[in-house]
């Protein structure tokens, strides 16, 4: 059973708005003002919150932006309730990050109609992204929903790119969001010296290129493919107006961020510290947890020794030179161009102590 958190002053309208929310079988706390609502849902962390604008001592506006900074409730999907139909509240509230706007007095239907929708997003948008195409357009579709987006899908295309090919170079004007539907994408810079250094990898189902979107800054970095790859174009102005409207996708988008942030806090540290020996073996084990098949025992993957190199933050020749100990350890073994890994644990070893 869903929990919903009614915020409302008015006695009548609360308790009217409960008896629909209840018959339509909802759990239903209610707060008589937005201090108890803070606090309920922080206690109760429900499902969808419904809050009166215009209450006193801390109005609607003051309660999402208390509950959009705590992390426990930031994700959680917001409706106005509100008397006021100007057009000024409503665009302030969406800009603070609401999700909809009903407007007193509603019918049962509107209300739970709206209610339902709102907690049919959030449960699609809070999923795993499906692979393929299909799964993307189902995201973007889902997340739109009747009252933000409009045509959001509309212009999105499948573009295909060949091996080594850039995707974007460092300093390019941002335009699109870029998802993977097939293929690996390397991100990298290029150092003083003139040294390339690989800053990210990413593989089918993910999202790339949306940090110099949301800075509306160019890009820091360069793109480029590991191998054929089919990319989906997303135009900026549909992500930018996404993340404006829609919660959910935001505080995704954001985990996403802090991610990446935490993996290259975490790569730097190795590249300071470590030998060579052990960020080689910290990046063959981060490649087949990256793309490897579930139950692959032995992964391989096809990689340039001066892409390896750049990943590792060593010479070409020092990465050769260990991928040559590596292979008389028996850790692994080429197979042309492939490299395989035979002893993930060993390697594991190697990095951990070496």
């Amino acid at each position: 059973m869903k929990k919903i958190l009614l915020i409302e002053d008015n006695p009548d309208v609360r308790e009217n708005t409960s008896e629909m929310l209840e018959f339509a079988n909802y759990d239903v706390v209610v707060a008589k003002n937005g201090r108890e609502g803070v606090r309920l849902a922080r206690e109760k962390v429900p499902d969808l919150i419904l809050c009166d604008i215009m209450m006193p001592e801390l109005d609607g506006y003051g309660v999402l932006s208390i509950l959009g900074r705590d992390f426990k409730t930031a994700g959680i999907p917001f409706i106005f309730l509100t008397a006021k139909a100007d057009r000024s509240d409503m665009r302030k509230g969406m800009s603070m990050g609401a999700d909809d706007y009903i407007t007193k007095p509603f019918e049962e239907m509107e209300l739970l109609d709206a209610v339902e929708m709102r907690l049919k997003r959030a449960q699609i948008v809070r999923k795993n992204f499906e692979e393929g195409v299909e799964g993307l357009n189902a995201f973007f579709d889902e997340a739109r929903g009747t009252h933000a987006l409009g045509k959001l899908s509309e212009g999105r295309r499948i573009r295909t790119y060949r091996p080594k090919e850039n995707v974007f170079l460092e300093g390019d004007s941002p335009r699109n969001l870029y998802y993977i539907v097939k293929g690996k994408i390397k991100t990298w810079r290029m150092n003083d010296e003139g040294k390339e250094l690989v800053t990210g990898l990413y593989k089918e189902g993910e999202f790339f290129g949306f940090l110099s979107l949301l800075t509306n800054q160019l890009y820091s970095q360069s793109a480029a493919c590991l191998e054929k790859c089919e990319l989906a174009l997303i135009p900026s102005e549909d992500f930018e107006e996404l993340m404006w409207r829609n919660r959910d996708v935001a505080c995704r988008f954001v985990k996403m961020l802090a991610n990446n942030i935490q993996e290259k806090e975490e790569r730097l540290l190795h590249l300071a510290y470590d030998s060579v020996r052990a960020r080689v073996a910290e990046v063959l084990l981060n490649l087949r947890e990256k793309y490897a098949d579930v139950g692959d025992e032995k992964f391989r993957i096809r990689i340039s020794r001066d892409d390896l190199a750049s990943m590792a933050g060593t010479a070409t020749e020092s990465l050769i030179r260990t991928l040559s100990e590596f292979r008389s350890d028996g850790l692994i073994k080429n197979a042309g161009r492939e490299i395989i890994l035979l002893d993930p644990s060993g390697l594991d070893k190697v990095k951990r102590f070496w």
